[in-house]
């Protein structure tokens, strides 16, 4: 049953049972185990947005499909709700979290007023996800983040104007998968990164010069070693793509201040329509501490591996904004383990406990073919097993002489005449 009425949820709530705070694809995850298992026991989900099923790995690519944010909700909020027979509280705040007394305190974003509201529970699993880092010299009010289906959406609006320049800072996995899609829809892209390569935070780089490689023979402007220092709103009369013909104008300097002896000086400021921010994500620490769990500025909320639960009694968490034995768990593939894992506990039934292993990542550019495996991280070991101009493997050995993780980029296949 879907539910916007905060008094009517109050009474609802009442009988207690499981509160989920956070409809992203990991709240919803909780969800679907916990209903395979259990019809009966109540469920409330809070959230601030709407709560609509979406798959988020798909705004790195949905631009250049002309996918809107409308073709990629696979339920609403208030249908999935209706299905799966939960209380949906939508743009929901929540405010606090009382541990001892099992309670959380919510309020409408839609009301003007501050009206608070207390709804009790027997079990919790925070699932709010993580939020996009934007340091200072990327204000929010003039750079975008790809993090959020409404924010894609507002940014896909902007775009469909024609063809636009587009600036990216960070070249990680998101950063650099947005960067082949926006060229692939028609756009000019320069993506900026502090490292000389993408993805240098993961892999080596004898890895990461041939993903710079193939990124650049796409046409793709690639800025390794430079940081961004300001961007800043500027007006172009002869620009009718861009609202109220403005631009925006992006300072950017080596990061090293000998690198290559460059003048800084020198260096043209990028003159673009839009910036995107893929800078990292970091996890809302307020109700983490209202809630009284351990938590880690870095990684996030800290649960036992095999249960899912945090130090604090009746509370799991789960996604983005959790980690295991010191990793953050921000890859999609593990969550319906984890939440089988979360709704057996929850529900008492037996279970032989959560197995994390780190799952394959693929980087979704067409350019290039990225897999990974184990736990990737650039400085270490690496040894190289295979390397031809199509294809190069390596290992990373750790301190056993085990392999921890292994690297396979091959180039793409060239379709035959």
């Amino acid at each position: 049953m879907s539910v916007e009425n905060l008094s009517v949820a109050s009474s609802t709530a009442a009988k207690k049972g499981v509160v989920i705070i956070g409809a992203g694809l990991a709240g919803w995850h909780v969800i679907d185990a916990i209903r395979a298992k259990d019809t009966e026991v109540p469920i409330t989900l809070i959230t601030a947005d709407s709560g609509d099923r979406y798959h988020k790995p798909m705004l790195t690519m949905a631009i250049s499909q002309n996918k809107r944010a409308s073709d990629l909700v696979r339920a609403s909020g208030s249908e999935a709700a209706n299905t799966a027979e939960v209380t949906l509280l939508a743009n929901t705040q929540v405010t606090d979290i009382d541990p001892v007394s099992q309670t959380v305190q919510v309020r409408s974003t839609t009301q003007s007023d501050d009206t608070l509201t207390t709804i009790g529970y027997e079990k919790m699993v925070l699932a709010m996800g993580a939020h996009p880092i934007f340091p200072k010299s990327l204000p929010q009010d003039l750079v975008w983040h790809v993090n959020h289906i409404e924010r894609f959406s507002q940014l896909q609006e902007k775009l469909a104007a024609g063809s636009q320049h587009v600036a990216i800072v960070g070249a990680g996995m998101v950063g650099t998968e947005i960067a082949e899609d926006l060229l692939k829809a028609g756009h000019k892209v320069t993506l900026i990164d502090l490292n000389d390569a993408p993805l240098s935070q993961m892999l080596p780089a004898k890895a990461t010069a041939r993903i710079a490689k193939a990124i650049e023979s796409q046409g793709i402007q690639f800025l390794g070693g430079y940081q961004v220092s300001a961007v800043a709103r500027v007006s172009d009369d002869d620009n009718n793509d861009s609202e109220d013909g403005e631009k925006l104008q992006v300072d950017y300097a080596p990061l090293s201040s000998d690198a290559d002896n460059t003048d800084t000086q020198s260096l043209e400021p990028l003159i673009v329509d839009h910036v995107i921010a893929s800078t990292g994500l970091t996890v809302d620490e307020q109700l983490p501490a209202a809630a009284g769990v351990e938590f880690d500025r870095r990684t996030g909320i800290v649960v036992d591996a095999a249960t899912l639960r945090t130090n604090a009694a009746n509370i799991y968490a789960i996604g983005d904004c959790m980690s295991i034995n010191g990793v953050a768990c921000r890859y999609v593939a593990p969550l319906r383990a984890q939440a089988a894992t979360i709704a057996d506990d929850i529900l008492g039934h037996e279970h032989s406990g959560y197995d994390h292993k780190p799952p394959m990542i693929r980087l979704k550019n067409k350019a290039i073919s990225v897999m990974v495996t184990g736990v990737p991280q650039a400085a270490g070991n690496w040894q190289v097993k295979t390397e031809s101009d199509d294809e190069l493997i390596m290992d990373l050995i750790d301190d056993n002489e085990a392999v921890s993780a292994t690297v396979t980029i091959k180039a793409p296949a060239v379709p035959k005449a």
